[in-house]
């Protein structure tokens, strides 16, 4: 052989190599890159999916979902259990996808769903001769054979109808059950119904109600595998376009579908007559939505005004009241204010008194020992008469300050005594005041007083109250010396207003009683001497200096109290 023809054998070799490495390799790498989807359905549900004679996956599901895989270049692996476990075994992760799942609200809930790739009738069944019905509510009372999870069981639950359930594994076993005996009707989907009694020759069953419910049924993947669900969306799009759809529904439901006159002569004689409906009805549609547009708007207008009535009427009728109580209040405090201050006077006259007699009474008990006084032994009352006038002075001491408060609530608001006040000085001058009681409760007090902070026009004396008041009820607030109160100063140059915030951590305030903290004679410490008056009173303070007081309060975290004062006057 020549060497001519050596060299040519040698390059058609190479080219049939490269030409073979070209066309195989790709195919091997993209055959290796191929995604799988394992998908899970029902082992016994037919003609929808089961497993045949030979132990394979059939069904019009099985089939549809072949040819999604098909159209976008996807592997389909099956995977048929017992309709109890499909759930589960989506949530673990056994199956990427579920075949046949209604849109119920347990799937709703706890997956992604397709749009409805088959549309699925229930049926009512029963033994011959058994009585006739019409609707689901001719089930009261009755027992009724279901299948256990399935999407009818929602839709009975939901009818809320009063039957007793019976619960089977499978559709099949449902009505081989009713063919036994065993109650009185079964709700099972038509087809696969049908197909139990053909199939084994339960020839006592009849359909007494063909269709009860029709529901959709889709595919459903788990939350967040949008990538897996837009697989079945956009291959169920493709096999219907491509007419592979009907082809698979031809072959497991074609003599369902073949009945009745051709779709195309139905929809061709359905045009004449829908077009001009339709035309119709859109324009109906779009004059009755503007219709319910000007009435929705109306409506809310009308709502508006009514509400707004309705609030000044109720403040109106707060103002009259408040203004009654102030008459009432001013008159009670006077008639009060009388007879304790007489108490508070002749007080320390019984305590000179006390200590003139205890003196007399010793020698007398030196001389001839213990005796009766005051229906009780001299030496136990000795001992509790000095309690008694502590106890009797301490109540006279809180009468006049309840009194004090009711006087303040019920005074008529003046602009008089107004100087230049510093809010730093202020609150320096009432922590003064309250350092004992501070540190009665609470290891953990701290404050901070803005620097180059503006005066305000104002009474010290009154505003000193409201800081006192707002303390107070901080460390009140507290569960025990371990929490912690801040207290501050702050100047918001927006709204030209110097600001005292109160903030601690202790039990915080309940939603329900936050819009009456300011609220005369309301309060939640009644138990332990509060009158309701303490807030009230420093809000009209506050509001006599054109501000306003914040609260912000989370239950079981704290409660911060802010002060807003006006720099100028009308400013806030």
């Amino acid at each position: 052989m020549s060497r001519v023809h050596v060299f040519r054998l040698i390059m058609c070799c190479l080219c049939g190599m490269l030409l073979f490495l070209m066309f195989t390799v790709p195919f091997q790498a993209h055959a290796a890159g191929k995604r799988r989807i394992v998908v899970g359905g029902d082992r016994n549900y037919p003609p929808y999916e089961f497993i045949d004679a030979q132990g394979n996956a059939a069904g019009f599901f099985v089939d549809l979902t072949r040819a999604i895989g098909e159209a976008t270049g996807v592997e389909m692996e099956f995977l048929l259990l017992d309709w109890a476990w499909l759930h589960e075994a989506l949530m673990a992760g056994t199956v990427d996808a579920l075949q046949r799942i209604p849109s119920s609200k347990k799937w709703l809930r706890d997956a992604e769903l397709s749009p409805p790739a088959a549309i699925i009738s229930h049926a009512v069944f029963a033994r011959k001769g058994a009585p006739e019905i019409s609707s689901l509510e001719d089930l009261m009372g009755k027992k009724v054979i279901i299948h256990h999870g399935g999407s009818i069981h929602d839709i009975l639950t939901d009818l809320g109808l009063e039957m007793e359930l019976l619960f089977s594994d499978t559709p099949t076993d449902g009505l081989r059950r009713l063919a036994s005996g065993a109650g009185d009707y079964a709700i099972v989907a038509l087809l696969p119904g049908l197909s139990t009694i053909a199939g084994e020759h339960l020839d006592n069953l009849t359909v007494v109600i063909r269709n009860v419910t029709s529901q959709g049924y889709g595919f459903a993947t788990r939350r967040g595998e949008e990538g897996t669900l837009a697989v079945f969306n956009e291959g169920l799009a493709l096999v219907k376009l491509s007419g592979k759809y009907q082809e698979i529904r031809q072959k497991w439901f074609g003599v369902m579908d073949s009945q009745g006159i051709s779709r195309l002569v139905v929809l061709r004689y359905a045009l004449f007559i829908l077009v001009p409906l339709l035309l119709l009805l859109g324009g109906i549609t779009l004059w009755s939505r503007s219709l319910k547009r000007l009435v929705e708007q109306r409506t809310r207008s009308l709502t508006q005004a009514l509400e707004e009535l309705r609030q000044n009427q109720q403040r109106l009728v707060q103002a009259d009241k408040m203004a009654a109580l102030g008459v009432l209040v001013s008159g009670v405090a006077h008639e009060i204010n009388n007879p304790n201050g007489l108490i508070l006077l002749n007080i320390p006259t019984l305590r000179q008194v006390n200590d003139e007699a205890m003196r007399v009474l010793e020698e007398v008990h030196a001389g001839k020992g213990d005796f009766a006084i005051g229906g009780g032994s001299y030496l136990r009352m000795r001992e509790h008469l000095p309690r008694i006038l502590d106890s009797m002075e301490e109540s006279a001491r809180r009468i006049k300050r309840i009194v004090e408060d009711l006087k303040d609530f019920s005074r008529i608001n003046s602009p008089a005594e107004r100087d230049e006040v510093d809010l730093n000085e202020v609150l320096a001058k009432s922590l003064r005041l309250l350092e004992t009681s501070v540190h009665k409760a609470t290891k953990y007090f701290s404050v901070h007083y803005a620097e180059g902070l503006p005066s305000l026009r104002g009474n010290s004396h009154r505003l000193e109250h409201v800081i006192v008041n707002l303390i107070l009820n901080a460390c009140q607030a507290l569960r025990g010396p371990w929490e912690s109160i801040a207290v501050g100063t702050d100047y918001d140059a927006l709204s030209d207003a110097v600001i005292l915030s109160v903030q601690d951590n202790g039990q915080g305030i309940a939603p329900e009683d936050m819009a009456r903290l300011t609220e005369p004679f309301f309060t939640t410490k009644r138990a332990n001497g509060g009158t309701g008056l303490g807030l009230s009173v420093s809000a009209g303070i506050v509001e006599e200096h054109g501000g306003f007081l914040q609260f912000i309060s989370t239950p079981g975290q704290g409660t911060t109290a802010r002060c807003i004062l006006p720099v100028r006057q009308g400013s806030a």
